[in-house]
């Protein structure tokens, strides 16, 4: 049976400033920089990977889609696996396997144990940022939570601001290999600090067993329609292998929609998408993500091999875009709480469009005043308005005892739309093979596929115009909190409490 002493309480009442709750604060934001590093590096380090290997566009779009793959589909079960069995036992186990992960990755002597590496470094990452958060909840006490998750939030936005540089600077100066290693010491201080000082919790009304099946459906559901997307272009999409991974894979979607429905504890309870709010906020969602997913995938090949910048210079373009999320998402959840998401999640989108859009000028010359940054601004701007209200309105259209799961399945929701992306896209532009190794030829497909992407934005805001409906505001404003989200990372969760009121403990996972 599981443990049930003070170590598993819900609530264990840590105080922002003591010893410890520092502690705390100090492993769950070096958990939460890990991801997001290593997240922000290595598209900066695909053009290097390429030429080391000898790699086509398909083997670049599986060093990123083997890590996405295991992430998205293992993020609802490792949730429920924290709540389980203990949110601090499988942050660390998800850090050191992260680890172990990386040091294959930066050892990998071809391309398809790097992507296999990529693959486990995706479970490790699964079993590490869902507690990264909810250790934060479940560890102090109500009052201090929001200078804790404020905390958290904005020292793990710095790490996002620092990986591409970081990473740009060692696969310029060193290695690509060296953006892996950078993971273990970063790791090692992280399990330290988490066997001495973070207090163990889990959840004492989960109980039973842990749905085993639906995670193995979900995982392999993406992993064979993703296989057979990715080799569809280069094998023929009537070849047996392409043909049969993806029915395969749609196959075993559906069975997990199935299995959902009649598991008597199911990882996602599919009545949530019975709220017509909550379905319209993940179709927004599923829009907006996929767009964005496609194109950063894109433009450090683009930045690096057509524009001729450095792996450095190309690490740096979109910091901007952190610095507007940083300085503008709080303005805009508080502005979203005053007239409702409506607005926000309709212009937003738009916003992010012409951005994108804006992301087709970008050509040999690669002149960052003229044509890099006026387009990472309108992009940064248009997300900025977007992410705050589209997080809120999906916990807003559930009831508060379901926001953990709500925010779990928008959050697969968002990663596996990106995953789709990078999947689809590169086919659709007409890039395979050796393409990036061609600039001309390149350059025009990252073209369309900006364009197309910047569509895809601009069919999700106006999905909301015709589908979102403002809420009625609270009479007494709220304190609202807003967490930071990661260029690459899903949505972050706002965390909303009138005077007096605690923030619901959910699973989140933020990067």
């Amino acid at each position: 049976m599981r443990p049930r002493d003070a170590r598993h309480r819900l609530d264990l009442q840590l105080s922002y400033t003591s010893r410890q709750g520092r502690w705390v604060l100090v492993a769950t934001v070096l958990g939460s920089a890990i991801a997001s590093i290593d997240a922000t590096v290595v598209g900066i380090a695909l053009p290097a990977i390429g030429r080391d290997f000898g790699a086509t566009l398909a083997t670049l779009q599986w060093v990123v889609t083997a890590y996405t793959l295991t992430l998205a589909g293992l993020l609802l079960f490792a949730g429920t696996l924290g709540d389980r069995y203990g949110r601090r036992r499988m942050f660390l186990v998800g850090v050191i396997w992260f680890a172990v992960a990386s040091l294959i990755c930066g050892l990998a002597p071809d391309s398809p144990v790097l992507i296999a590496a990529r693959a486990v470094q995706g479970i490790g990452a699964a079993l590490m940022t869902p507690g990264s958060l909810a250790i934060i909840e479940a560890s102090f006490a109500p009052a201090d939570r929001g200078k804790a998750i404020g905390a958290w939030s904005g020292l793990s936005g710095v790490a996002t601001a620092i990986g591409p540089f970081l990473g740009g600077w060692l696969v310029q100066a060193v290695s690509w290999r060296l953006i892996f290693a950078i993971n273990l010491p970063l790791a090692a201080v992280t399990v330290a600090i988490g066997i001495r000082h973070v207090p163990e919790s889990s959840d004492p009304d989960v109980t039973g067993r842990v749905d085993v099946a639906g995670g193995a459906l979900v995982t392999l559901g993406l992993v064979g329609s993703t296989y057979g997307l990715i080799e569809g272009p280069s094998a023929g999409w009537g070849h047996p292998a392409s043909l049969a991974s993806l029915s395969a894979g749609v196959m075993l979607l559906a069975a997990f929609g199935a299995w959902e429905r009649r598991a008597r504890r199911p990882m996602l309870k599919l009545g949530l998408f019975a709220s017509a709010q909550f379905t319209a906020a993940n179709v927004v969602t599923f829009a907006v993500y996929g767009a964005l997913g496609g194109v950063l995938f894109l433009v450090p090949i683009q930045l690096q091999q057509v524009s001729g910048y450095t792996a450095v210079q190309a690490g740096i373009a979109l910091l901007p875009v952190t610095a507007i999320m940083l300085a503008l998402s709080a303005p805009s959840g508080t502005l979203a709480a005053r007239i409702g998401p409506r607005a926000q999640m309709s212009a937003g989108p738009v916003i992010t469009a012409i951005g994108l859009a804006m992301f087709a000028r970008i050509g040999h010359s690669g002149d960052y005043l003229t044509e890099v940054l006026p387009a990472v601004v309108i992009y940064g701007l248009g997300l900025a308005i977007t992410v705050a209200p589209l997080t809120s309105t999906v916990l807003a259209a559930v009831p508060v005892s379901h926001a953990g799961m709500a925010s779990a399945a928008n959050n697969t929701i968002a990663r596996a739309s990106s995953l789709i992306a990078v999947a689809v896209l590169p086919a659709a532009v007409g890039l395979s093979g050796t393409a990036y190794l061609d600039p001309a030829r390149f350059s025009a497909g990252f073209s369309r596929a900006s364009l197309i992407c910047a569509g895809l934005c601009l069919a999700g805001g106006v999905v909301a115009a015709i589908t979102i409906r403002d809420t009625a505001p609270a009479t007494e404003p709220a304190a609202e909190r807003l967490l930071y989200c990661a260029l690459d990372a899903p949505p972050a969760r706002a965390v909303v409490t009138g005077p007096g009121e605690n923030p619901p403990l959910s699973r989140d996972y933020p990067a």
